[in-house]
């Protein structure tokens, strides 16, 4: 009497678990997605004004269009484990997400990722400074800001502002 249900009792188990589910009339559930967490990383770059030279003001600074800066992150054993370097947009702008970055990577974003300023590509703003740290990294700031959309999860964190400076400053009368 078992051999007879055999041959049924094998296509219920081969059966996919949606079909199985419909023939019991048990509603199948489809496995939930996941949404992947990704660290994004945003700011903007600025060529200074000639008069606030030598200082962090930004006073007068107007955006740089196609900068580049880098982000770095360091492991629990302060090694480099993440690298990307960015270009800005026509607005000095930029907004990478930086798909890579792990958990296991880092824990937190804002303890061991740094932004520096790489290059610029107007020759007339071209000098780095250290506005905000802009050459000895600028730390990355949490402002509980997420973005989550359709299947998208962004978690995202600012630098900056950051200031290339002119190379060539008319001299200052102070008279």
């Amino acid at each position: 009497m078992a051999t007879r249900y055999l041959p049924l009792l094998l296509l219920l188990l081969l059966l996919p678990a949606s079909l199985f589910s419909f023939a019991v009339g048990i509603p199948y559930q489809a496995p939930e997605k996941t949404e992947e967490k990704v660290v994004v990383m945003e700011g903007i770059v600025y060529c200074q004004n000639c008069t606030h030279v030598g200082s962090w003001s930004l006073a007068g600074a107007k955006p740089l269009p196609s900068a580049k800066v880098s982000i770095s992150c360091k492991d629990h054993k302060n090694r480099v484990s993440f690298y990307k370097a960015v270009q800005a947009n026509g607005e000095g702008f930029f907004y990478a997400p930086l798909a890579g970055l792990k958990d296991y990577h880092v824990k937190r974003p804002t303890d061991a990722c740094l932004v520096r300023l790489l290059s610029s590509p107007d020759a007339r703003c071209n000098v780095l400074t250290n506005v905000n740290y802009g050459i000895e990294g600028a730390r990355l700031q949490g402002k509980n800001k997420r973005i989550t959309t359709g299947g998208y999860n962004a978690e995202i964190y600012a630098a900056g502002p950051l200031a290339f400076r002119p190379a060539h400053c008319p001299p200052r009368t102070l008279y």
